[in-house]
């Protein structure tokens, strides 16, 4: 898929404009965001799942009159995960009027964290980027709004203690890419074995994943008691292959939130089955906001890209962040409802989100100007077959531990800026 530039109105199917200053827009109240996102390198159908669920919800709530009258217009942009590639789109996005970005990439995000910084233009790291963002006093214009890989990290190993009772002695890897962000959750990992008194071992492979042949045996001969694989992507499925073809136990593995029906259906549905993850948007067409794009944007042929993707957890990721979004619209406009529409105005109406839960979708948002994560919040799914069942309710775990890692990197960078 080759996406290089796009910018979308949600209330239209899929209008192809020349840019945010488009006079369609002149007598509106208008919002507009950037999505410069990697299509075609290593996030691919990850991305343009994320995508269709944003821009179909987008649809939805535009279609209605918008987030507090505002109409939310995303232009979206294909930066191949390439550094440079980000930071054009997004200087770009800026000199249009772009008061908020998502570039759904941690190596993206890292590298934009001073210029949406000093910038004073919001950056959304959904469920990505810098775990320490989640500090609002160092990171004021940089919201993760989503768990970040620390706190998935301490729910997953707290579960993991939930169904063996006690950790002690047990062996626990992790299979991740070698990036930032494959490397993220390791500091959370390694606190908590010296905590709860079990081995942790790491298995780094080269991105962007598809060749870990060499890496699941040395898994296998580690008898580990849990397996944790991390990536996206291509890296995803691969390693979820090698886990199958080298006979370990699906029931004793896991991934981090990126992991989706799409993947299910590369590896084999039946393969995989027991494997589990964790879920920060409930998964599925059950849930009533997916219920109303089934209904007013799909069934009304508005929809964003393929009718069967609604539902799976990269569409309902997306639904998730532009929920949180047009919810922080509503709150600036309560508010302040004639703006001045600005990064600062939004901001602000961000940072006023209260126990959102988007109709029972999530487990319940709150952002303050302390707080950019939203409460570190999530569940566990298992695959039965079919599709992701919750084992859990929604809950948090290692929060005192997590924000004590938070607090001791974003110190670090307040300090020395990196």
């Amino acid at each position: 898929m080759r996406l290089d530039r796009r910018t979308f109105l949600a209330g239209t199917a899929a209008t192809t404009l020349a840019g945010f200053n488009s006079p369609v827009f002149a007598q509106d109240k208008i919002v507009k965001i950037g999505m410069p996102m990697d299509f075609t390198r290593v996030y691919t159908f990850v991305t343009s799942e994320y995508a269709q669920g944003h821009r179909d919800y987008l649809t939805l709530i535009n279609d209605a009159g918008g987030a507090g009258g505002y109409k939310i217009v995303a232009d979206i942009t294909d930066h191949g995960n390439d550094i440079p590639r980000a930071i054009e789109a997004y200087e770009r996005m800026k000199r249009e009027g772009a008061v908020l970005i998502d570039p759904l990439s941690t190596p993206v995000a890292r590298a934009l964290v001073p210029r949406a910084l000093g910038d004073k233009i919001n950056m959304v790291t959904t469920l990505s980027g810098r775990s320490d963002a989640a500090d609002g006093e160092a990171f004021p214009y940089v919201m993760p709004l989503s768990p970040n890989y620390w706190t998935q990290a301490g729910i997953l190993i707290d579960y993991f203690r939930q169904v063996d009772k006690d950790l002690k002695g047990k062996k626990i890897v992790l299979v991740h890419i070698d990036t930032p962000f494959g490397k993220e959750p390791i500091p959370i990992f390694q606190a908590l074995s010296e905590k709860l008194g079990y081995n942790f071992q790491t298995f780094p492979y080269a991105p962007p994943g598809n060749d870990q042949a060499a890496i699941w045996p040395q898994v296998r001969r580690a008898q580990p008691d849990w397996v944790i694989f991390w990536g996206a992507g291509v890296g995803q499925t691969v390693a979820l292959s090698e886990a199958v073809r080298n006979g370990l136990k699906m029931d004793r593995i896991s991934s981090s939130v990126w992991l989706s029906e799409s993947d299910m259906d590369v590896v084999g549905k039946d393969a995989c089955k027991g494997v589990i993850k964790f879920e920060a948007a409930a998964g599925g067409r059950e849930p009533k906001v997916i219920q109303a794009i089934l209904k007013d944007v799909i069934g009304k042929g508005k929809g964003a890209g393929p009718e069967p993707k609604v539902g799976t957890a990269y569409y309902n990721i997306g639904v998730m962040m532009a929920a949180i979004v047009a919810e922080g619209v509503r709150k600036a406009a309560e508010k302040a409802p004639n703006g001045p529409v600005t990064a600062a105005w939004l901001n602000d109406g961000i940072q006023s989100i209260s126990n959102f839960t988007a109709d029972g979708f999530l487990p319940g948002i709150t952002v303050t100007a302390k707080d950019h994560q939203g409460g570190g919040k999530g569940r566990i799914a298992r695959w039965d077959g079919t599709k992701f069942v919750p084992q859990t309710d929604w809950f948090s775990a290692n929060q005192d531990l997590v924000w004590a890692e938070i607090k001791k990197y974003s110190e670090e960078f307040k300090k020395s800026g990196k």
